[in-house]
């Protein structure tokens, strides 16, 4: 049998900030959150689902919309002005006018080892799972994945990302 005995308190005491750590990782966790919302924010951004696959484009219905939804996009004369060109040239997918749906998620600790990533967007499932949309079934939305899915898991960038969350908080604990 082999015993170790500690009698440095220094190590003691860094064992124990260990210790209570792992029986309440609620900061860690809230930082997990963060780091989710984050990486979710930058799918918006990138147009591409988690796992780096480009969403489908803009309908041309979806760009009508929006040119003639802002002032000076056509000239007086009817044509595309330069800046309802530059406004079609940079129309992202699933960004609006308001942007809610690429900023508005929460992250939620339960319990001591899980935390949720939700959009507050009643509308996010259908984007990203795609489907019927509108009265009547009027309109196919394509599926443009926002968050990561069961069966392919956490993409590699979100779980070193993870792993830096998780490796910071052990650090703290331990260096006090």
């Amino acid at each position: 049998m082999i015993k170790v005995e500690i009698t440095d308190g220094g190590v003691v005491e860094a064992f124990n900030r260990l210790i209570a750590l792992g029986e309440n990782p609620q900061g860690a966790l809230m930082g997990i959150g963060e780091v989710m919302q984050q990486f979710t924010r930058e799918r918006f951004i990138q147009s591409e689902d988690p796992y780096g696959e480009a969403w489908a484009p803009n309908a041309d219905a979806t760009l009508r919309a929006a040119l003639h939804g802002g002032s000076r996009n056509f000239t007086k004369k009817g044509a595309l002005s330069k800046k309802g060109a530059s406004f079609l040239a940079n129309k992202k997918p699933l960004i609006g006018d308001s942007r809610s749906l690429s900023t508005q998620f929460a992250s939620t600790v339960l319990g001591s080892d899980t935390v949720t990533l939700t959009s507050l967007m009643g509308y996010a499932a259908i984007h990203n799972f795609g489907g019927q949309a509108g009265r009547g079934h009027k309109v196919t939305i394509p599926a443009r994945q926002i968050f990561p899915d069961e069966q392919r898991g956490l993409p590699q960038r979100l779980q070193d990302e993870i792993s830096g969350v998780l490796r910071s908080a052990l650090e703290g604990a331990w260096n006090g």
